[in-house]
């Protein structure tokens, strides 16, 4: 079985003690742990996402909804990788409440799982850290670990919402091993999104407090799921001038479901704070850029989803 890697000051690499409640290396960086999490990052621009996941902590889990979503949706984007995956260091960054935390788990996997915002708290109150798992709130430019760690590095629906993508995606493959993988998802261009209500409530909702954010897109989705759910053959009319997020005839989920699904992917679409979009041409030509071997990009989920090799 491989070996976890070991956490290391996130600023100049060095070893890392403990020292009280905190971790410690030998140039006096500290390191916060708090509720069992070692805190290598402030949650900065994140913080809505950390309110997000703690308000909405089970929402999307399969084994929450009795449904298969999230574990079908981690396949397909693993591809070959998904039969690989026990005994294997894998890194999840951007877990978030731990929908896909979950399946990677079930699959035998070595888990490290990080995040930037508070969203470390809702995963570890689904998924406990144990001698499987263990959780880092941490920035993804600013990893705890030495470069080439991990066999496999999964990193879904979090790249689009960081400040530069390629600075993003660059950072994740630096934690790839030779012959491992490394699997990310990023919003493609979509002429429907310029030309609906979205940009304009994000706009304001944005620059919101969490609680203000929650409360504001609660309210929009209660005044308007319901034209959703009774929306029939003009639904994508609705869908043009509504900013709610709904998936009525999309996805196999009960009415608590649907609303539930809708109150978190309208709060997540409308008070990020980074919101980027890429062509599949510029996602292949950053793998060919970083040297990913054995690429498989195609047009799925949030809109690409792609993964590489690093040579060995």
């Amino acid at each position: 079985m491989n070996i976890v890697p070991e956490y290391v000051c996130p600023a100049d690499g060095g070893k890392l003690t403990v020292d009280g409640e905190s971790l410690r290396c030998p140039s006096g960086h500290l390191y916060p742990i708090s509720r069992g999490i070692p805190r290598f990052a402030d949650a900065g621009y994140s913080r809505a996402f950390g309110a997000q996941w703690v308000r909405f902590r089970r929402t999307q889990l399969d084994s929450y909804t009795g449904t298969t979503i999230s574990r079908d949706r981690l396949r397909r984007g693993l591809g070959p990788v998904w039969d690989e995956l026990a005994g294997k260091t894998v890194l999840e960054c951007g877990c978030g409440a731990g929908r896909f935390t979950e399946v990677l788990l079930e699959r035998g996997a070595l888990l490290t799982s990080v995040d930037l915002s508070a969203a470390v708290d809702a995963n570890a109150a689904n998924f406990p850290p144990d001698e499987q798992h263990r959780i880092a709130q941490a920035d993804i430019l600013e990893l705890p670990f030495q470069d080439h760690s991990y066999d496999v590095v999964f990193c879904f629906g979090v790249v689009q919402h960081t400040p530069d993508p390629e600075a993003t995606i660059a950072a994740l493959y630096r934690q790839v091993r030779p012959g491992g993988w490394l699997v990310f998802d990023h919003y493609s261009r979509r002429l429907q999104y310029v030309l609906s209500t979205a940009p304009l409530f994000r706009a304001v909702l944005k620059r919101l407090s969490p609680s203000r954010g929650l409360a504001a897109t609660n309210a929009i989705v209660r005044a308007l799921l319901p034209l959703h759910r009774r929306a029939g053959r003009v639904a994508p009319f609705v869908r043009r001038v509504s900013p709610v997020q709904a998936y009525y005839g999309k996805l196999p989920l009960d009415e608590r479901a649907q609303r539930d699904w809708a109150l978190l992917d309208t709060h997540d679409a409308l008070r990020d704070w980074h919101k980027h979009f890429r062509t599949r041409e510029q996602i292949e030509r950053t793998a060919s850029e970083l040297g990913l071997e054995d690429v498989v990009i195609t047009m799925a989920g949030n809109g690409i989803e792609a993964r590489g090799r690093r040579p060995t």
